[in-house]
């Protein structure tokens, strides 16, 4: 949640620690870190169990099957472009069935730069990250806990703290999935919100997070098409360019492609969206 506007359910104390929480997620630095410092084989685990965790990793909002542009895979277009971002990126691995992001050296590396460039604009350690969850789905509630215990041993909590609140589930679905408005939006992390393509284009999964008109772009906590200072603080303009670059491609199907690669390695690169499970690795019975 990149503006933060609602506080009915907080560990937060003062408008020190509300501040410091939304510099620190405006840094990308302090996001990455986050990203690389989440243990999501664990996580993974709460609903698999241990042998069935790396069926359901995803460490791309679009699977990097999803589509095909001559010989390389939508998955292969976007580690290309996304490597030129930072050195962070250039050994990752971004197919399914493991996990690609979780690396403890990263994520300390990521947060000490956040940490000198936060301190420096005054902010408060430890940083608080309220998460809302469903008290009676009891995998939910384990793998809340698993997420806080990976990001708080690698990141330490002295820096970091996650603040998880067990709510009924009308409660946790109000604040998220169903909040009214962005504004409602009553969280700093959350995992209560996903999404599901319509179509065989990679526009369905990356335009419902335009800044200008996304369908479920409120779910980080900013109304799209609004003023928010959150968006330029995050240069989701740049996001939009590579939008509407990508979508305005109709004639070239692979370099549509190639263009909207360029919009989900801007998407990794800015881990506002830290990729966890897919619905389709979980056993089902019928």
């Amino acid at each position: 949640n990149i503006d933060r506007q609602s506080y009915n359910h907080s560990a937060k104390t003062s408008e020190a620690q509300k501040t410091s929480t939304k510099k620190a997620l405006l840094n990308k630095d302090f996001r990455q870190a986050l990203t690389f410092a989440f243990n999501r084989e664990s996580y993974a685990s709460q609903i698999n169990g241990k042998d069935g965790a790396d069926k359901l990793l995803r460490n791309l909002y679009i699977p990097p099957t999803f589509v095909q542009a001559g010989d390389k895979s939508f998955g292969d277009l976007v580690k290309e472009k996304v490597a030129t971002y930072g050195d962070e990126w250039k050994d990752v691995d971004f197919s399914d069935g493991q996990d690609g992001l979780y690396n403890e050296n990263k994520a300390k590396a990521e947060f000490a730069k956040a940490k000198e460039a936060l301190k420096a604009d005054g902010v408060e350690f430890p940083i608080h990250l309220d998460i809302p969850v469903d008290q009676t789905a009891t995998s939910k509630v384990q793998r809340v806990q698993s997420l806080k215990q990976s990001i708080e041993k690698t990141l330490g909590k002295d820096n970091v703290v996650i603040d998880v609140h067990q709510l009924s589930k009308d409660e946790v679905t109000n604040i998220t999935l169903f909040a009214p408005s962005a504004a409602e939006e009553d969280w700093d992390i959350s995992d209560n919100v996903g999404w599901t393509p319509d179509y065989q284009d990679p526009s369905t999964y990356l335009e419902s997070l335009s800044p200008v008109s996304g369908s479920v772009f409120y779910y980080l906590g900013v109304d799209a098409g609004s003023n928010s200072p959150a968006i330029p603080a995050v240069d989701f303009g740049k996001y939009a360019e590579l939008l509407k670059d990508a979508n305005s491609e109709v004639n070239d199907q692979a370099l549509r492609y190639e263009k909207y690669a360029a919009a989900q390695a801007w998407l990794t690169d800015s881990a506002l969206l830290i990729p966890t499970t897919s619905r389709t690795g979980r056993p089902v019975l019928t």
